[in-house]
């Protein structure tokens, strides 16, 4: 079992940035494949971005690229999603998400963009970009 809390969400205005960060516990942090994904009011959760245990790979997707930037702490059991540039339409409740079934190999490609391989979810912290 692993505990996750996302925190640094908020109101900023378009262009702007935001660092969000998940502290997770309960379980060692480098066990577990990383993911953030978010959910706008009346729409389905979307993949954003996953780092591999080690942080030596992430993906992205494409409507984040070059934008975001994610990355991790293990010694701080710590994951961040640096976001530049936002947009309105990156406005969500956004969640973080460990997963411990999927492999090193799975993890740098299109598995960690599925919600369902995950095993553990934050409560979600709320980003509201303003035009």
């Amino acid at each position: 079992q692993v505990q996750l809390v996302a925190s640094g969400g908020g109101l900023v205005q378009a262009g702007g940035s935001l660092i969000l960060s998940c502290a997770g516990s309960g379980r060692p942090f480098s066990r577990f494949v990383m993911g953030w994904f978010r959910q706008a009011a009346v729409q389905e959760r979307e993949f954003v971005a996953s780092i591999t245990r080690s942080g030596d790979y992430t993906f992205y997707a494409d409507s984040v690229k070059g934008r975001f930037t994610i990355s991790r702490d293990n010694a701080k059991n710590t994951v961040y999603l640096q976001m530049n540039n936002l947009k309105p339409e990156d406005t969500a409740v956004y969640y973080c998400a460990a997963s411990n079934r999927i492999t090193s190999a799975q993890a740098m490609g299109v598995i960690t963009m599925i919600a369902g391989w995950y095993d553990y979810w934050g409560q979600g912290t709320q980003v509201t970009v303003s035009s």
